[in-house]
């Protein structure tokens, strides 16, 4: 499908793709975003009067870079049957309200594929679309919790901690949704019809577990936070003061490496061979402190350079943007008044680009969806709509 000739050419493996993104926060943005760097035409539906939790000026706001935007006052019938006429000129929709809420505008899956059943519908919540929870609010901290997952990240010592809002929201949300609509789109191209996907950031955060939960269930890992070989609980596969109060990650997990990190530390040649003793880890882990907290975190990073000791600088996420590889592989990017992460993956034949701000003035907007001028000063003039 196509919104129209005049829409900006855009390169990518979704090129041609015209998706309709209903505004929100966390994961259906970012969703937005990488399809939108992929290749898609993404056009952001905001509410006339919404209020966002964080408001940032367009030039740093990635919820609206790559899009064009459109606000639409959806308490008007009107504003719902203008959006079920650009539904009918797109393949996908992402929306990531509570349940019932698309419904109660007009614009829920039944209304939606009646006007265009070829139409990917993709649904993101915390909870999914049914279920005791479903109706409940909640954060990726919230998810987390229900997930198990929480639980697992930490020391033993200490309590859970929250991190960021990368699992639940983003691992377990924005990408989960992506796989889904992406997997809708290509049976489509089989079927010719579109389908409706529940995806639910608590399941998704569970999903990303399942090697855990195949661990545990070989009796392998224990349900017990900071026990385990990834979770901090094994002296090989944690981080360490150094002498400038910065730190470094240790991860040889495997003997060769931890073998090739016990020599050059140098660890006594006793640790080497006990490695998966658990009765050697509490000895083990203070004579591995010991010797980091000697030098600083630079001085470790150079010393380990070019070995598979698997030890690596623990970096701010500003130092991140300057590490060589990183400024080699060009893996943050300038875009507008900021540099941050550049799309990836990356495509051999069908380059993707950083998403900028898109383009906010709906008479452009609507006329790539074939809604002629006319029409357009009429729904301006209405207040039906603005940029």
């Amino acid at each position: 499908m196509s919104a129209g000739n005049s829409a900006p050419v855009k390169t990518g493996p979704l090129a041609g793709l015209v998706v309709i993104e209903m505004a929100g926060l966390g994961p259906v943005p970012l969703a937005g975003l990488m399809l939108s760097e992929m290749g898609a035409e993404v056009l952001r539906i905001e509410r006339a009067g919404s209020s966002q939790l964080f408001s940032l000026p367009d030039e740093y706001n990635l919820d609206r870079h790559g899009r064009s935007v459109l606000r639409i006052d959806l308490k008007r019938q009107q504003g719902a049957e203008l959006v079920l006429r650009l539904v009918e000129k797109a393949d996908m929709l992402v929306e990531g309200f509570r349940p019932d809420v698309m419904e109660r505008l007009g614009l829920g899956p039944d209304a939606v594929l009646a006007r265009n059943p070829a139409l990917i519908y993709g649904r993101m919540t915390g909870f999914g679309q049914d279920g005791p929870l479903s109706a409940r609010a909640g954060h990726d901290i919230t998810y987390l919790a229900y997930s198990g997952v929480l639980h697992a990240i930490g020391q033993e010592t200490s309590r859970p901690v929250p991190p960021l809002n990368l699992v639940a929201d983003y691992g377990g949300g924005a990408m989960m949704l992506i796989a889904g609509v992406l997997a809708a789109l290509f049976q489509r191209s089989r079927s010719g019809k579109g389908q409706v996907i529940d995806a639910a950031m608590v399941e998704g955060a569970s999903m990303l577990a399942t090697p855990v939960h195949a661990f545990m269930a070989a009796g392998l890992w224990s349900d017990t936070r900071g026990a385990n070989l990834l979770d901090s609980g094994a002296p090989f596969y944690d981080t360490y003061e150094t002498a400038d109060g910065r730190y470094v990650a240790v991860g040889c997990l495997e003997p060769q490496f931890f073998a090739e990190f016990a020599g050059l530390l140098p660890l006594d040649e006793r640790f080497i061979r006990s490695q998966y003793d658990r009765t050697s880890w509490p000895k083990m882990r203070i004579a591995i402190a010991g010797r980091i907290r000697q030098r600083t975190r630079d001085d470790w990073a150079g010393f380990f350079a070019g070995t598979d000791a698997c030890v690596a600088p623990v970096l701010s996420l500003r130092e991140a943007r300057d590490h060589p590889h990183n400024r080699a592989r060009n893996a943050f990017v300038k875009a507008g008044a900021f540099e941050r992460p550049a799309p990836t993956p990356r495509f051999s034949r069908s380059p993707t680009l950083a998403a900028m701000p898109g383009d906010h003035e709906p008479a452009t907007v609507l006329a790539r969806f074939g809604i002629s001028e006319i029409e357009i000063k009429a729904l301006v003039k209405s207040g039906l709509i603005g940029g």
